[in-house]
C-alpha cells in the first residue's frame, strides 16, 4: 500500500499550467469561418469610427488590444481635425470594391480590403489571428 502522502494529485497543478490552460488558445483555419464576411464588416465598421459615427467600443471584441488602441488614437484624432474645421460627423457611403486575402501560417490571414468613398478610395489592411474559435484583428492600417 502507498502511503497517502506519496500518491500523485492529479487535480493539483502549478500556477502556470493553470494560467496556460485558461489563457487566449489559438484556433487553426479549418475551425474558423471564412474571414470575408469579417473583413468586410470591420472595414465599414473603421471607416464609421473614422467618420465619426459609430464609436470604437462597438467594434472592440473584434479588435486586439494593440488594434483597438491604435484605433482610438486615430478616431480621437480624426474628431479633433473635425472639430477644429468645423464639420459635422456625417455617415458614409463606402462601397466595397474588393477584398483580398493571404494567409501566411495556419490560423493568420491577412487582408486588404479596397473600398469607394464618395470623395476617394480607401485601402484597409487588417491581420486577422484565430483565438478561442474566432477571428481577432491584431493589426489595422487604413491607407
Amino acid at each position: 500500500m502507498v502511503p497517502p502522502l506519496a500518491r500523485p494529485d492529479r487535480r493539483a497543478g502549478t500556477a502556470l499550467e493553470v494560467a496556460e490552460y485558461f489563457a487566449p488558445q489559438r484556433s487553426s483555419t479549418a475551425q474558423l469561418p471564412d474571414p470575408a464576411t469579417l473583413l468586410r464588416n470591420l472595414t465599414i465598421g473603421v471607416l464609421e469610427v473614422l467618420a465619426g459615427v459609430r464609436e470604437v467600443d462597438q467594434l472592440a471584441r473584434w479588435l486586439d488590444e494593440d488594434a483597438y488602441r491604435a484605433l482610438v488614437i486615430r478616431a480621437n484624432l480624426t474628431a479633433r481635425a473635425r472639430s477644429a474645421r468645423g464639420v459635422p460627423a456625417a455617415r458614409p457611403t463606402h462601397r466595397i470594391l474588393s477584398i483580398h486575402c493571404a494567409s501566411p501560417a495556419d490560423g493568420v490571414v491577412e487582408g486588404v480590403v479596397i473600398s469607394a468613398g464618395p470623395a476617394r478610395t480607401r485601402a484597409v489592411a487588417i491581420r486577422l489571428e484565430g483565438w478561442d474559435g474566432r477571428w481577432r484583428a491584431t493589426s489595422l492600417a487604413l491607407l
